[in-house]
C-alpha cells in the first residue's frame, strides 16, 4: 500500500470523535494526515465538542478536548494532498464562509480525489457546490443543504456509510467503522490480517 497524504479541514467546535478517531485511524495504517484550520498554524489548537445521542429530538453537546493542528492553513495547497476529510460538528457551518476553504474542497472534487465527509461536513460540500447530481449521507438536519445544492440526501441511518464515486459520507460518528472502512477502500488501502 502506498501511503497517502490526507488533509483534514477543521475548525473550533468540530465534533470530537469525528476529528480524533479518523485522524488517528488513518495515521495508524500508515497515511500522512495533516489537520488545518483557517487563521491558525501548526501547533495551535482547536476546541472540540462531543455530540451525543441521548433520546432528545437532536444531539446534545458537551465540551470536548483540545485538538492540536499539525499544519498551517496559509501553507495548504490541495495539489500536495491525495485525499480530503471533512469532520462534522459546528465547524463546517462557519469555515464554509472562508473562500480558500471552498476553493480547497472544489480542487479536490474537480481532481476526482477521495473526499470523506461526515455529519455536518455536508454543509461544506453544499457550500462548495460539489453535490450536484451526487448522493450524500449527512446528519438529517443537513438534508436541506444537500438537496438545495442539487444532491440527493441518502437516509442510511447512523451506522452505515455511502459511496458515490470519490465521495464517502455518513450521518454521524456511530458510523465510523463503516465510514472509515469505505474511505480506506476508496483510497486503495489494503489491510491484511
Amino acid at each position: 500500500m502506498a501511503a497517502k497524504k490526507i488533509l483534514f479541514l477543521v475548525g473550533d467546535f468540530v465534533e470530537d470523535y469525528e476529528v480524533m478517531v479518523p485522524f488517528q485511524a488513518l495515521a495508524a495504517v500508515g497515511h500522512a494526515v495533516t489537520a488545518v484550520c483557517p487563521d491558525k498554524k501548526a501547533g495551535d489548537t482547536i476546541r472540540t465538542a462531543i455530540h451525543d445521542f441521548e433520546g432528545d429530538q437532536t444531539y446534545t453537546e458537551k465540551p470536548g478536548h483540545n485538538f492540536a493542528l499539525n499544519g498551517s492553513f496559509d501553507e495548504v495547497n490541495a495539489d500536495d494532498f491525495d485525499a480530503l476529510v471533512i469532520p462534522g460538528g459546528r465547524a463546517p457551518e462557519y469555515i464554509r464562509l472562508n473562500e480558500k476553504v471552498i476553493a480547497i474542497v472544489q480542487a479536490f472534487n474537480n481532481a476526482g480525489k477521495p473526499i470523506a465527509a461526515i455529519c455536518h461536513g455536508a454543509q461544506l460540500l453544499a457550500a462548495a457546490n460539489v453535490l450536484d447530481g451526487k448522493e450524500c449521507s449527512a446528519y438529517p438536519a443537513c438534508s436541506p443543504d444537500v438537496t438545495a445544492a442539487g444532491g440527493t440526501w441518502v437516509d442510511i441511518g447512523y451506522e452505515a456509510a455511502h459511496v458515490d464515486g470519490h465521495l464517502v459520507t455518513a450521518a454521524a460518528w456511530p458510523a465510523h467503522p463503516a465510514w472509515i472502512g469505505k474511505f480506506l477502500e476508496v483510497l486503495g488501502t489494503k489491510i491484511e490480517l
